[in-house]
């Protein structure tokens, strides 16, 4: 992977500093202040750990022959049912798509699938049905309803994928966490992902072509989420979209009876995660009507694309560009309460040759913050831009640290905003996001992570390093 940094380039980094080699090595020192562009030994020998972190998930990963052999065969029986499905769904047009049949590193984690099944979820704890619909332009997209084995009048989330071709199952683990506690959740490829359409019936692209898509199939699959018998998905009912080739295609959410539709979250990672800070703020929503999204979760980051990279090294800078040309692009209108996660390194990790501008990562969350409006917002220690995306051999934090603080996260912040007292995650959900002790040292030393939201009691809980340590809460009204 390009501009991998070495222990020896870490060294002539110091040594340009004016730092010796033994006293990097003694590890002692600590930082100085970022305002002086440079740090001592310490800082360095930090660096050099906190870097050695982006490897520990792909080298778990290859020191498991078990996880390799799983992987390899998932991807190869993903290979043969995505065959079946151009064979018995002729009419789907997803052949442009890198990750078209879900194989290789587009499978995701394998344990997640029925066959494997990690987690005992399926018939257990919820379970997963096909689903298909068309976008407003006419492409038909590609998703999965996520619902617990029982229950009604359920809160409701969808997930958006990422760019650069992240499809469905890398993002499986949020489904399958949300399920358990209490959520009725739809999964999709947005155009131009996965096994959605590339293009349009008129042959207008997706994906990393069109980054609009990101926010205009964000509001498709909302809308379709919603559907009901009496107010059926408009583009499902159009009979010049259909194909008639037997996919799973119906003018309304087969669950809809029971989802409650006044209690909705979002999810989205990378261009899905902007796209998700757009669509919560849209006013009126495109479709008609008030826009339903109460809270949001972006992963790798909240805002626009000025809130995504941060303060990164320059040799990623290339290839951040290249991002930029894929997301979407909007206004983002603070409206609903928002948690931004993200991490210390970005698209091609590399290490930080001097202490970066700690806020950074947060100045979406500031939007949010100074427009009065609940926010959080982590960054994982060591983290890169695919903690979301559990895609085998990509630079990781071990999946049982970053990815776990994400989804510990996740749940707790769509349970402070979604749930109700009689539901299970309700009353201990403010505990769940002030567990300073248990997950405050997963947290970057670089780039400070912050929180503003009241409790259930209206306490003020503001905080800017909460890494640093946190004062006392406010009571109701201080501000």
């Amino acid at each position: 992977m390009r501009g991998q940094f070495t222990r020896r380039r870490l060294l002539e980094v110091a040594a340009a500093s004016g730092v010796t080699a033994p006293a990097l090595a003694s590890g002692h020192a600590s930082a100085q202040s970022p305002a002086d562009g440079l740090a001592d030994a310490g800082w360095y020998e930090r660096e050099f750990r906190n870097y050695a972190k982006t490897q520990e998930a792909p080298a778990e990963q290859a020191g498991d022959p078990g996880f390799m052999e799983r992987w390899q065969r998932r991807s190869q029986q993903n290979g043969a049912d995505y065959a079946d499905r151009v064979r018995t769904e002729p009419g789907w047009r997803s052949h442009a798509n890198l990750c078209a049949t879900w194989g290789e590193q587009c499978t995701g984690d394998p344990a997640l699938y029925r066959d494997i099944d990690a987690r005992d979820f399926y018939g257990t704890v919820g379970e997963r049905r096909r689903v298909a619909f068309y976008d407003r332009q006419g492409a038909r997209l590609s998703g999965h309803l996520w619902m617990p084995t029982d229950g009604d009048d359920l809160p409701g989330v969808v997930i958006t994928n990422g760019s650069v071709q992240a499809p469905e199952p890398p993002y499986w683990w949020a489904a399958q966490s949300l399920v358990a506690a209490g959520y009725a959740v739809l999964t999709y490829d947005p155009r131009g992902q996965g096994r959605s359409d590339s293009v349009t019936p008129d042959g207008e692209r997706g994906s990393n072509a069109n980054g609009d898509v990101f926010v205009t199939n964000q509001v498709d699959a909302i809308d379709f989420f919603h559907s009901t018998p009496n107010d059926p998905y408009e583009p499902n009912t159009r009979a010049s979209y259909r194909r008639d080739d037997g996919a799973p295609v119906v003018e309304h959410n087969p669950v809809f009876d029971r989802l409650d539709r006044d209690r909705l979250g979002i999810a989205g990672h990378s261009a899905g995660a902007i796209g998700a800070s757009i669509v919560q703020g849209l006013t009126p929503w495109p479709t008609g009507g008030e826009n339903p999204v109460d809270a949001v979760v972006a992963w790798d980051n909240l805002g626009n694309s000025d809130d995504i990279g941060g303060d990164g090294a320059a040799a990623e800078g290339s290839d951040t560009a290249a991002f930029f040309d894929t997301v979407p692009e909007g206004s983002v209108t603070p409206r609903v309460p928002a948690m931004g996660q993200s991490g210390d390194y970005f698209l091609t990790p590399t290490p930080h040759e001097r202490p970066p501008d700690p806020n950074a990562k947060s100045t979406g969350f500031a939007k949010w913050r100074d427009a009065d409006v609940p926010a959080y917002q982590f960054v994982i220690r060591g983290g890169t831009h695919y903690e979301w995306s559990r895609l085998p051999t990509f630079p990781t934090t071990s999946w049982e640290f970053g990815n776990a603080l994400a989804d510990h996260y996740t749940v707790a912040w769509f349970d402070r905003w979604l749930k109700t007292p009689e539901e299970s995650g309700y009353h201990d959900a403010d505990g769940r996001l002030l567990a300073d002790d248990a997950f405050a040292d997963r947290l970057s030393f670089h780039y400070r992570s912050k929180r503003a939201f009241p409790d259930r009691s209206q306490q003020s809980h503001d905080c800017d390093d909460i890494r640093a340590g946190c004062a006392e809460p406010t009571p109701p009204d201080w501000r």
